[in-house]
Formats: C-alpha cells, structure tokens, sequence
C-alpha cells in the first residue's frame, strides 16, 4: 500500500455524523478505492492525449 490519500479524521467524522461507526480497516481500504481511481483518471487523460487530469476523467 502507499501513502494514506484521505484523511483518517474527516472520514470518522462524516461516518459519525450519519449516526455510523467505522471499522479500523475502513481507512485504509477507502484509501485504496481513490488510489484506484485516481489512477484510471490519469489513465483516461493520457487516453485524450493530455498531462492535466479534470474533474472529467472521474
């Protein structure tokens, strides 16, 4: 796994806030779904033929 791309505190925060709790894997798995995404983003934006990956390559 890489660096932690969200951040630990805000996610409990917003799951609490909807009357949830977390598991201590959830941050790390999340973490990896944006990685995932993120990568396919800049996968598309090569595809198009551009550096700069948009808000339209999610």
């Amino acid at each position: 796994m890489t660096d932690m791309l969200v951040v630990q505190s805000k996610v409990r925060e917003l799951v609490k806030k909807h009357g949830a709790n977390m598991a201590g894997d959830f941050p790390d798995a999340l973490s990896k779904s944006v990685e995932e995404l993120v990568n396919k983003a800049i996968a598309r934006a090569k595809a198009n033929g551009r550096k700069t990956v948009r808000a339209t390559d999610l």
